[in-house]
């Protein structure tokens, strides 16, 4: 199984279940890990056979800045949900932090794993769609 990553994308939102929170951006940072099988652009070092991580990055960075959540969980749930149904990735982890919520603590958060790690020897259904004819 191959991983790609996504470490400490930081990304100014309204974020906070506070008045205070409701009023000004704060910062939160994701990391993410995405199931993918890269052997097609190792092989052929073609963009194309891979996940582009600088677009999943946009695409987050897009949603989080455009939206506003009281709840982390929530934030977690539908970047999550971004990142499987428009990249079509079947598995993935989602770390996401908001970094000074808690006096002592360098950040809080959440982390999430969505969908299925694919089986050792398995292609993730991303490989499939890929190859030619499906095979």
């Amino acid at each position: 199984m191959d991983i790609v990553y996504i470490r400490d994308l930081k990304v100014d939102t309204i974020i906070g279940i506070y008045d205070w929170e409701r009023e000004v951006r704060q910062t939160v940072s994701l990391d993410l890990e995405m199931a993918f099988d890269i052997s097609e652009a190792a092989r052929t070092d073609d963009i194309a056979h891979t996940l582009n991580y600088k677009a999943v990055a946009k695409r987050l960075i897009a949603f989080i800045e455009g939206s506003e959540f009281l709840l982390v969980e929530t934030m977690a749930e539908q970047a999550a949900a971004i990142v499987r149904d428009e990249f079509n990735v079947g598995w993935l982890r989602l770390r996401l932090s908001k970094p000074g919520a808690v006096r002592g603590s360098r950040d809080v958060g959440v982390i999430i794993e969505r969908g299925s790690l694919p089986a050792a020897g398995a292609r993730p259904a991303s490989a499939v769609a890929s190859a030619p004819n499906g095979v």
